[in-house]
């Protein structure tokens, strides 16, 4: 299922997407973060309701928000996660192209959740090297602590997108993550999230981000440095993670701080990242 949180007369209400329609899931779950933690009993119920539903409302004419539109805790994120991406982001810093030995762990804040369609804001006043990242993340929807390898994937509700936009200059300038990719709308997300059992290797997905069209990052799952088992199995052993986490994968090459010349985002700029199996992520930066 594609699951999504969509305004209805103000009013944030849960859906799922079915034959270009949205179905109402409200009565199952007053919003997505309830229906995770559910567990499969209310997963079984919306899913009963879209194979009998009539209709519904056209999916080209209803506003999707994020769809944890305010989850419970920041998102957790990988960096360096994808072998080339570690190598152009070490050689735009001029430090040792070495690739990390264990998972880069960092969060980005919830407040920075931002909408499928809706604005990056720009913020020149504050920054001028605003840059993209395509990234795959996924949901937790059993959590725990101590979670094996072998275990990790039946751990987790479903795969959306995320797009990691980022300060450089702000980063390099603060010598941390956290603020430089934390500005208000830096973290679209969406358009859905797809139910893990629709995506049976999460590590055989194309992954691609266009800029005004033309193609800046094109690459797969299947070259994280750390893999999902691994990021979960690691996370686990020194935290509890709860149904509705988000954790965010990482992004490969073909960010704009490693471009030559470096591109940096300006207003009117289009930003479509896409997923196989997935879809398609769509905002506009003003």
């Amino acid at each position: 299922m594609r699951l999504v949180t969509y305004l209805d007369s103000a009013v944030a209400r849960v859906g799922a997407v079915h034959n270009h329609a949205v179905i109402d899931l409200s009565d199952i779950a007053p919003d997505m973060l309830t229906l995770i933690a559910a567990g499969p009993a209310a997963l079984e119920a919306a899913r009963s309701r879209v194979a009998n539903a009539d209709g519904g409302r056209p999916l080209d004419g209803v506003t999707l928000l994020a769809p944890i539109p305010q989850p419970r805790q920041n998102i957790i994120c990988l960096g360096m996660n994808y072998a080339a991406h570690a190598i152009e982001s070490l050689r735009a810093k001029g430090l040792p192209e070495v690739l990390p030995a264990y998972p880069v762990f960092f969060s980005k804040s919830s407040s920075a959740i931002n909408h499928p369609g809706a604005v990056i804001p720009l913020m020149p006043e504050l920054s001028s090297q605003r840059d993209w990242e395509a990234e795959l993340a996924f949901v937790i929807g059993r959590g725990g602590r101590n979670v094996s390898r072998e275990d990790a994937l039946g751990t987790i509700f479903g795969y959306t997108i995320i797009n990691d936009v980022s300060a450089r200059d702000l980063q390099a300038r603060h010598q941390q993550f956290f603020f430089s990719k934390s500005l208000e709308g830096a973290a679209p997300m969406g358009p859905w999230i797809v139910t893990a059992d629709e995506i049976p290797d999460p590590h055989a997905l194309g992954l691609r981000l266009r800029l005004n069209g033309e193609t800046m990052q094109d690459s797969y799952t299947g070259d994280m440095i750390f893999d999902i088992p691994t990021i979960i199995a690691t996370l686990t052993r020194g935290m509890r993670l709860a149904p509705g986490d988000i954790i965010a994968t990482g992004t490969p090459s073909g960010v704009g701080m490693g471009k030559t010349p470096q591109r940096w985002l300006a207003s009117g700029d289009v930003l479509e990242t896409e997923i196989d199996g997935i879809g398609v992520l769509r905002n506009p930066v003003v």
